[in-house]
């Protein structure tokens, strides 16, 4: 994918760990000018990796529950890099893995998991919008099989993984016409979360990988990210709309 993003400002919410981090890299590699928006600094932690691998790359302190941080984050993409090319939305809540019953969900619960993947996601596509239709952009959003197939033991992170993939569709519907593509990757991987679960229920590694036709959790970085670039280069130039399922074959009904 080496160059695929050249000359293009990518800007990757929830970026300081686990899956955003992976794609952050992956667009640095692929030539990306990457702006790395994270509310912690282990966000510069990403935009120095980056640096350190040839690419190019900055940090802002971005809550994407708050509009004027979000306008920031595209404020600084423009300044630097003239524009912005590609919004990539992959916040989620920091509670997404807390189990819960939903009879049991406290209301801050509720508000939390959908001020940060709903509200994010708006924030983001009002203040990115002006930029990705000047310059024939496009949007990602991450959502899961929990969106698709429900979860009996996070159901608010269902619930929100399922509304963004309507929200993705209709934009795409909204901005085809204005030349913005927009789509959305489920991803199966190692992430921070599946491995305190792991730690907490050893067993977990072997049962997931029972269920994946191809044998293994994929690797963010080297599964999970390549096919976030692929969508946000021109390879996929008239595919909008979509979900690319990215599980090593775990949910092939989706």
């Amino acid at each position: 994918m080496s160059g695929t993003l050249a000359g293009r400002a990518v800007l990757v919410t929830g970026a300081g760990a686990g899956v955003g981090r992976a794609i952050a890299l992956a667009c640095g590699r692929a030539g990306g000018d990457v702006v790395v928006a994270s509310p912690r600094e282990n966000g510069a932690e990403t935009s120095e990796a980056i640096v350190a691998d040839g690419g190019s790359a900055s940090w802002i302190r971005c809550d994407v529950t708050s509009q004027a941080d979000v306008g920031r984050a595209v404020e600084v993409a423009v300044e630097r890099h003239g524009g912005l090319d590609v919004m990539i939305h992959n916040a989620t809540s920091r509670r997404s893995s807390e189990p819960a019953r939903l009879e049991d969900v406290e209301l801050d619960l509720w508000r939390d998991h959908v001020s940060v993947s709903l509200t994010g996601a708006y924030h983001c596509a009002r203040t990115a919008l002006p930029s990705l239709r000047e310059r024939g952009g496009s949007m990602l959003l991450m959502t899961s099989p929990a969106g698709m197939e429900g979860s009996l033991m996070l159901p608010v992170y269902g619930v929100v993984k399922a509304a963004l993939r309507g929200f993705a569709k209709s934009l795409a519907r909204e901005w085809g016409p204005e030349g913005v593509r927009v789509n959305l990757v489920s991803p199966l991987a190692q992430t921070p979360a599946m491995v305190n679960a792991i730690r907490e229920d050893p067993a977990l590694a072997d049962r997931l990988a029972r269920r994946v036709p191809l044998g293994r959790v994929g690797d963010a970085e080297h599964d999970i990210a390549p096919a976030v670039v692929f969508l946000a280069s021109d390879a996929a130039r008239y595919i909008t709309g979509q979900t690319l399922v990215v599980d090593g074959g775990r949910f092939m009904n989706l």
